[in-house]
């Protein structure tokens, strides 16, 4: 059995984690940290993860963690660029579920997160965890950047375009919307349910963090973007929707083939039937993605994504990162269908 540790095992992604972990045939959780829940059994504080009774959170040190073949840092941001040489010197394979190995260029992440990188070299060696693209140089990695939430739908939206060369003019307008865990399980006022519940409102329409992140791995894979992108915040709990405007000189039937020649071989990614809309609860607790395809007028395309942003926007990613660089079943573990309702 692989030995997995996770550090911050108590938010959204953590938790995920786990459940997820949980009814992997070759791996266990042999180290699980958390500053604020040291001591503190699994089963105490999520009765639905019971199924072990032993396993307790304690203090994150080197001297556990360097015992597991891969650590999960489902962390915020800033964390794991400080910590992830030391378990790398030791041999250990790290997964950032943060931002802070998304980026090729230390430059563009110090622009989009401010500060100077804390470590800069390991960027280079770092690879971006989107497996429909990377997955033989994810099967090699020391250290993989899992992608976000948004970038992670935005990117399968635009993929086959951009690697084809298929669009006509390099910005493209992301549309997106998301369920209340995007924003992590801190308390909040906008999160409370008499403040969520019958509203609808887009924010950081000044400039979101991940459009960089967006615009950066998009303009690796054939073309170059720019990305205009404004989310929304859905009064429901998990899922991500993203519209996607582009100008592309092929016709819908075309750009519809070229869709599902990319896909064909990637068993996680589906197109909606024609004129059918994509819909979150197709995807719900699934690390499956699917894609829609729209015309209004010759000369433009309507791309529409959905994903679960805490399983393929997240957890479910990492695991199937996981999962190629131990060489293990890529699917392993994975929840491959929507939960209903």
């Amino acid at each position: 059995m692989k030995r997995i540790g996770i550090v911050g095992g108590t938010g959204y992604t953590g938790v995920e984690l786990l459940r997820m972990l949980a009814s992997h045939p070759e791996v266990e959780v042999s180290c699980l940290t958390s500053r604020s829940e040291a001591g503190k059994t699994v089963a105490s504080l999520y009765p639905w993860l019971s199924h072990d009774q032993q396993l307790s959170f304690e203090e994150p040190s080197v001297d556990a963690l360097g015992h597991c073949d891969l650590v999960f840092y489902a962390t915020p941001n800033k964390i794991a660029m400080h910590e992830a040489r030391d378990l790398l010197e030791r041999g250990v394979r790290v997964i950032d579920l943060a931002a802070d190995f998304r980026f090729s260029d230390p430059a563009v992440w110090e622009s989009a997160y401010g500060g100077p990188h804390g470590a800069p070299d390991l960027i280079d060696e770092a690879v971006y965890g989107l497996p429909e693209k990377y997955r033989h140089l994810i099967a090699d990695a020391r250290l993989v950047g899992n992608p976000g939430c948004y970038p992670t739908a935005t990117a399968l939206a635009l993929m086959p375009l951009v690697e084809a060369g298929a669009l006509t003019q390099s910005h493209v307008i992301v549309d997106g919307k998301s369920g209340a865990s995007g924003a992590g399980r801190s308390a909040r006022t906008d999160l409370i349910v008499a403040e969520a519940s019958d509203n609808f409102h887009a924010y950081a329409a000044g400039g979101h963090r991940h459009a960089p992140e967006m615009a950066h791995q998009l303009s690796k894979m054939g073309q170059e973007v720019t990305i205009t992108f404004v989310p929304h915040l859905l009064p429901m709990i998990r899922g991500i929707e993203v519209t996607a405007y582009v100008s592309t000189s092929l016709p819908l039937d075309e750009a519809r083939a070229l869709f599902e020649k990319r896909y064909q071989r990637e068993p996680l990614v589906s197109l909606a039937s024609a004129g059918e809309h994509p819909e979150t609860r197709w995807v719900r607790g699934s690390n499956r993605s699917v894609i829609g395809l729209y015309q209004q007028q010759p000369g433009q395309l309507i791309i529409s994504s959905v994903i679960d942003n805490l399983v393929k926007g997240a957890a479910g990613q990492a695991i199937q990162n996981m999962n190629l660089m131990l060489g293990l079943h890529e699917f392993d573990a994975l929840p491959l269908y929507a939960l209903s309702p």
